[in-house]
Order: C-alpha cells, then structure tokens, then sequence
C-alpha cells in the first residue's frame, strides 16, 4: 500500500473489534462517520488467554478425531459409500483448519509475527475449511436424496463422478476465497500490536461490501436452501414409506448438519447485523459496536469448534465407524478379535454407492 493510501485510511475510526485477526470473514466495511468520539480499544488480556486455551484443546482434539475419521475411511474400500467420499473430504478439511489454529493462538498472546506471506496462507485455509464444509454438505443432501428418494441401478454407475464433484468443490472453494488471499497482509496500526488484516486502500466500501456479501450468499445461504430443500423431500419419503432401518441411517448424517448449523448459524447472523449497521441500516453506535465485536469473536469461536465435533459424532452415533475403528486396532492387535467379534455388526441398508453400507 502506498503512502498516499496510508494517510487516506483512518485507522482512529476502528475499533479494536474491527482489526480482529480471529473472525472468519474479517472483512469488515468502514465504519460509517459519526459524530461521536471513536472507541477506544479495551484490554482483552483475560479473554486472550481463555481463547489460547480453547484454540490449544480444539487444535488437539480435531487433529486426533479426524485423522481417524480419515484412517478408517481410506481402510474401508469395499463398504465405502458416496457420503463416506464427501465426510472423507470434510475431514481433511477440518484437519487442514486445525493445523492453523496454533499460529491464531500465538497470534492472540503476542501479535501478528509471522509476516505477510504466512497470514496469507493461514486465512485462505480458514476459508476453504468453510467454504468446502459447507458445499461439501450440501453434496451429502443430494446425494442421501438420490439414495433413499431415487434408488435405481442407473445410480449405481455414477460412483465414480464424486471424485470429479470434490475435486469441483475444492477448486470453487478456493476461488471463492481468493479475494481475501489478495488482500490480506501483515499491517501495523498506530499504537497497537501487528495485525492480519485485508488491506485495501482507501474508499473501498464496495469492495468489502462484495467480500461481505460473497461467503454469506455462497458459503452459506444458498447451501443451506439447497440442504433444506433436499432433505425436507428424503425425510417426507422416509416417513411416508416407514423406512426405519433408513431413519437410523440419517442420524449421523442429520447430526452433523444440526451440528453445522449449532455452530456456524450464530456467527453468520451476527456478521449480517455488522453488515447492516456498517452500511447504515441500523444505527450505529460506538457501544453498538464494541458489543457486535464480542458477539462475533464468542461467535466465531463456536465455529472453530466445529473442525472437532464430527468425528465425536460418528463415534457415539456411527456404528460403522465405531466397528471400523475396532477392525484396525485388532488388525494391529491394540483389541483382542474376540473383543471385536462381540461387537454387533453395522445394519446395511441401500446407498448410492452401489453397495449396501450406512455411511459413518
């Protein structure tokens, strides 16, 4: 950014909520000018800390779950279903985010230190955990639809195009998330602590008003309608035709999307409040503010504790995976076979795969 630019941008107008390196999208719009004082920042020592400890315990727990997730799925080739392929590929997203949240967690004690090129690197894979968690989700509402709704043997010879659809839903997740790779970059703000921060110049509403918009209406509003749509039609077929061994399929697949939502829906309406008040909808104040700031650093939180969640899910609701896990470990002799052989094989019902497998 050059010197001009840096007159221009009024750091004194921002709030220390606004410079923020920890919020997903934090692609905050300029505040709107007012005739109040600007707001200070507040010491936020003891919250830093408790977040480090949050970051330290998710980090560890996303890195063991869903490496195993990962583990069991890659040993199953035989039952291994389309909505396997897709829960495979949203591990290793998680696992890719949960890598980065050590560097947010010294960020958070001591500043951004690690440069530009680092900060660059760290926020896209922040995005594309989103993003392809989302889209990737919404791919499991289509393709439990097809499974339960549609099951014929013309289905059973698509298997090979989920390789195709990842591998789209990878590279639309990191063309979505381009932008914010553009733009951000180490900044040092007068009279605080280096930051990760977009840096665009000045007089760029527009462009952060489009950086606003895009993840909400890509990366969640509109996988949500797809997800809703799709599910809302395989559930009324489940209930009409009383399919109760299929019911008990869904669990795992309704749990992790509950759980989604449980921990992504809270931060992204408060990113649409913030949105609107920066552009003038709701008034804005610096209390008003200073209030939204904490809302969306407690909000994004919840988020990130999501990368560790659905391995959790498919331990104590998948019995597919709880009975692929006991396989390995009495392959490598961690569990006696006939500690394995005690426990009840997973109940098979249809799957688009072309196999009989539940998913996990």
């Amino acid at each position: 950014m050059d010197d001009s630019n840096t007159e221009d941008f009024n750091w004194e107008n921002y709030s220390w909520e606004d410079l923020d390196i920890n919020y997903t999208y934090t692609t905050d719009l300029p505040p709107s000018l007012s005739d109040s004082a600007p707001c200070r920042p507040q010491s936020l020592d003891v919250n830093n800390y408790a977040v480090i400890i949050i970051y330290a315990l998710v980090f560890l727990l996303s890195l063991l779950g869903n490496s195993l997730v990962m583990l069991v799925v890659l040993y199953s080739r035989v039952s291994r279903s389309v909505t396997d392929v897709y829960l495979l590929n949203l591990a290793i997203a998680d696992l890719l985010f949960a890598l980065t949240l050590p560097i947010w967690a010294a960020s958070k004690a001591k500043g951004w230190v690690f440069g530009t090129s680092l900060c660059k690197v760290v926020s896209l894979l922040k995005e594309v955990n989103f993003y392809s968690g989302i889209l990737l989700l919404a791919c499991i509402s289509v393709d439990r639809y097809l499974a339960i709704v549609h099951a014929t043997r013309t289905l059973t010879q698509k298997r090979h195009w989920v390789k195709f659809i990842c591998i789209g839903i990878w590279a639309l997740s990191l063309v979505l998330s381009l932008p914010l790779f553009v733009f951000r970059r180490a900044y040092q703000p007068p009279d605080s602590s280096l930051v990760c921060y977009e840096d665009m110049g000045a007089n760029t509403t527009k462009w952060r008003l489009v950086m606003r918009v895009l993840p909400q209406t890509f990366g969640f509003v509109l996988p949500l309608l797809i997800m809703l749509f799709f599910y809302g039609l395989t559930l009324r077929t489940l209930f009409q035709a009383h399919l109760g061994q299929k019911h008990r399929a869904m669990r795992v697949i309704f749990a992790v999307v509950l759980v989604f939502l449980l921990c992504w829906l809270p931060y992204n309406l408060v990113v649409v409040a913030d949105t609107l008040m920066r552009l003038g909808v709701i008034q804005e104040t610096c209390d008003r503010r200073k209030d939204i700031g904490h809302a969306l650093e407690a909000t994004e939180i919840l988020g990130f504790l999501h990368s560790c969640l659905n391995p959790l899910i498919y331990a104590f609701i998948g019995q597919k995976f709880r009975h692929g896990l006991l396989k390995i470990m009495a392959i490598h002799g961690l569990v006696s076979k006939e500690f394995l052989a005690k426990e009840a094989r997973p109940s098979f019902v249809g799957s688009s795969s072309g196999n009989t497998s539940t998913t996990l």
